[in-house]
């Protein structure tokens, strides 16, 4: 059921499909606005309910279909909730804008679009090269909190994994856009991509420059310390340089390569778990 909920997800999202009001931050803002209050969530208490509950849910209906019609329903809602979280027409929006303002020249255009890319880190890019830089970091910094992590998640925990993980994601993300410290979510957010984070740079090693990213991988996946972003980032520039024969603008020649190389490293992943399918290891 992984596999097929991976694949439909992913067809799903790349198709744009799912309408804006039915992504997930949309639907997880609609329930902290019901539910729950800036003031209730300053609580420990309230903050840990707010971020169990939607896992708890989709749990129990899991648990309530299994075996119902032959398993349909319960492949129904794997289905569901994948596409649920791998649905982010508003990253995907911004990046499709930045490549456009950069084959049209606009430099300004990209410089703010390149922000909004990641509105919680300035790029405080210099040049046109260290944008593309900079953003390309981003772009396989985004490739991985909103596709392999979930996919990891998903994969390791199911649904109901994966739907906590976007929960702890989300509220990291309002915390910092409302520039208002949340009990838990970010120290919580920070154990749950330990793990997720290093098996995914792997994969950069896996999928790019065995040599010169494996030396990185090595020095950052060992160290407990190492934070998520690091990683992820210093082990996708050490595994794909840029071309130099490339005729792509300077500000995203660097974004593309690393774009290509989030794209094999997903494609190393659905292989993976294909294999793990076939031998029985997953469902």
């Amino acid at each position: 059921m992984a596999l097929f909920s991976l694949l439909v997800a992913i067809m799903v999202e790349r198709l744009k499909l799912l309408p804006a009001a039915w992504q997930l931050e949309s639907i997880l803002a609609l329930y902290t606005k019901q539910l729950f209050g800036r003031r209730q969530l300053t609580s420990d208490v309230m903050m840990a309910l707010a971020l169990l509950f939607p896992a708890i849910v989709v749990q129990v209906l899991i648990w309530s279909v299994n075996g119902v019609m032959f398993g349909f329903l319960s492949l129904l809602v794997w289905v569901c909730v994948a596409i649920l979280c791998f649905s982010h027409l508003s990253q995907r929006k911004t990046f499709k804008r930045y490549m456009q303002a950069a084959c049209r020249g606009d430099r300004q255009a990209c410089y703010r679009f390149a922000d909004a890319l990641d509105p919680h880190h300035s790029l405080e890019a210099v040049s046109e090269q260290d944008l593309g830089a900079k953003v390309g970091q981003t772009v396989a910094w985004i490739n991985y909190r909103f596709y392999g992590a979930v996919a990891l998640f998903l994969i390791l925990l199911g649904p109901a994994g994966a739907v906590f993980y976007c929960s702890v994601r989300y509220f990291t993300d309002l915390a910092k856009a409302q520039n208002e410290p949340l009990p838990l979510v970010a120290k919580l957010l920070a154990v749950l991509d330990w793990l997720p984070s290093r098996l995914f740079a792997f994969g950069y090693v896996l999928s790019g420059q065995f040599s010169n990213a494996n030396g990185v991988w090595l020095r950052h996946g060992l160290n407990w310390r190492t934070d998520a972003k690091t990683i992820i980032t210093e082990v996708a520039i050490a595994a794909e340089p840029v071309s130099e024969t490339s005729n792509a603008p300077v500000c995203v020649q660097s974004t593309l390569s690393l774009l290509l190389l989030s794209k094999r490293n997903f494609i190393l992943l659905v292989t993976i778990l294909s294999l793990l399918t076939i031998f029985g290891v997953v469902l």
